[in-house]
């Protein structure tokens, strides 16, 4: 790239399917992994005669993420038909909205994980409903080149929320799209799930350039096909540096070049051009006559604000004010999810250390759902388990390795913690056997003592690998500070 100073600029245009039982305007199920084509009705084939009728819960379910978001909500919305023709598309036509949207001019505050300095905004344009179309399947890998069509999620409920080209690197839009799934997952209104398409993802970015001639700007590139979060990244990343490489070699800028749709190819890590990007213009927007518009009251704006549970940013501040959790502690307990939030909560409510019980469920609990493949509202371990566990570590009955074997047991067989220490054969060793012990081993190993007077008082290691195989139960720091005392008496003169 040429050494003009240039400011990558990006906006995203996220699709989110809504998180109901049958699809926007019929009652076709919207489940996934149907077989093929069994899952459509005159409706979503756009077959002559039928006529659409609005699923209220999608429209529910779109107010949520709109509150939440912080958009402005008309009182008034109505639906538009785009017109365009592909073979996944058996209307001609998709029922969106386009002049008067659900909601806009909202925002998206992106928390800085350290929590050092404020949020980093990025507002939102509109978030609008818009039925699916169906999927294209075409058969690259055979070599046939035949290309079949699914109509099964021709007519799903789309959220559609737009961004203005407000971020500035590809690493950001990840963090936003990571925060944005977090959202939504709070939310309840979408499962989020990209691999079954339920959150797609296009991009748009061109180069801002600072030249001896002014400022000036690459054409605007939307980049399609990408299956995940870390797939836009690297695809804005080779795209940015493209247009850069480009823009040196031919010097075209924005209204020289027509905007352009380009494909990632996620195997080769480039984009490819596929169309000239179309203008709304060409999609021949013109009001939806089949469906009446929708009236948004304030009094239900209100309803679904109020009903709006603690979504993240105010859980990490929670965290943070309430518990005493550093901010990258917080932002990773928030990041599994409400669900363990909660189960975090509840063991500190149980009087649990919240600092202890948060490293406990960054390593043992979430190590131990990975590895059975559980969520955290099926381990076999409530809170109030977790809680008294704790408990026992902080009052020195128990040491940490101790105390994960006993976890382990209780999520095997579900049994309490003093169920699992008789099992395990783990009891508290009485400090004047404790003392006993430690004497014991000081006269048996000599030289132990005399490295320890020596200085090396890292050779209390040995002595304590010694006395856990004589009893497994005794607390490892018991013994060093025992055996560092003895060992301090006995130079006192």
């Amino acid at each position: 790239m040429s050494a003009a100073a240039f400011t990558t600029v990006i906006g995203l245009e996220v699709h989110v399917q809504l998180k109901t039982r049958t699809k926007l305007f019929c009652r076709c199920s919207t489940q996934f992994g149907a077989p093929p084509n069994t899952q459509t009705c005159e409706v979503c084939l756009g077959l002559p005669g039928s006529l659409p009728v609005m699923n209220r819960r999608a429209v529910e379910l779109a107010l949520r993420a709109a509150v939440a978001l912080h958009c402005d909500i008309p009182t008034l919305t109505k639906w538009d038909r785009k017109n365009y023709y592909y073979p996944d598309l058996p209307k001609g036509y998709q029922i969106s909205q386009y002049d008067l949207p659900l909601s806009r001019d909202g925002y998206l505050d992106l928390p800085d994980p350290q929590g050092a300095g404020t949020p980093r905004r990025v507002r939102i344009l509109r978030a609008h409903l818009e039925e699916d179309a169906g999927k294209s399947m075409h058969d690259e890998v055979a070599g046939h080149a035949d290309s079949r069509i699914d109509l099964n999620r021709a007519g799903t409920p789309l959220l559609e929320i737009v961004t203005q080209p407000d971020l500035r690197s590809p690493t950001e839009a990840r963090f936003f799209l990571n925060e944005l799934k977090l959202l939504l997952s709070y939310l309840d209104v979408s499962d989020c799930n990209m691999q079954e398409g339920s959150l797609r993802v296009d991009a748009n970015v061109n180069l801002h350039l600072d030249t001896p001639r002014g400022r000036v700007a690459t054409p605007i590139v939307e980049i399609k096909n990408m299956n995940s979060f870390r797939a836009v990244e690297r695809a804005l990343a080779y795209e940015a540096q493209r247009q850069g490489d480009e823009w040196r070699t031919t010097g075209r800028t924005l209204g020289e070049v027509p905007k352009q749709t380009r494909g990632w190819d996620d195997q080769a890590q480039v984009t490819r051009g596929q169309r000239h990007k179309e203008e709304s213009s060409d999609y021949r927007y013109f009001p939806e006559p089949d469906l009446v518009p929708v009236t948004v009251r304030p009094e239900e704006v209100a309803a679904v604000r109020a009903a709006l549970t603690a979504l993240p940013a105010t859980r990490r501040a929670q965290l943070v004010a309430h518990h005493g959790l550093d901010p990258y502690d917080a932002d990773v307990l928030v990041n599994q999810g409400p669900a363990l939030v909660d189960y975090f909560e509840q063991t500190v409510a149980c009087g649990a250390d919240a600092r202890r019980a948060s490293n406990w469920l960054q390593q043992d609990v979430l190590r131990t759902l990975n590895e059975r493949g559980l969520t955290i509202q099926q381990l076999p371990v409530p809170a109030a388990g977790l809680a008294e566990l704790l408990r026992s570590v902080a009052a020195g009955e128990l040491e940490t390795t101790r105390a994960r074997q006993v976890f382990q047991r209780m999520v095997e067989t579900g049994a309490t913690v003093a169920a699992a220490r008789q099992a395990l054969g783990i009891v508290q060793v009485a400090s004047e056997d404790l003392l006993e012990l430690c004497r014991t081993l000081l006269a048996e190993h000599p030289h132990i003592v005399r490295d320890v007077r020596g200085g090396k008082t890292q050779a209390l290691g040995a002595l304590i690998g010694k006395a856990r195989q004589r009893n497994p139960n005794v607390d490892p720091a018991r013994v060093k500070a025992i055996c560092s005392e003895l060992i301090a008496a006995a130079d006192t003169p």
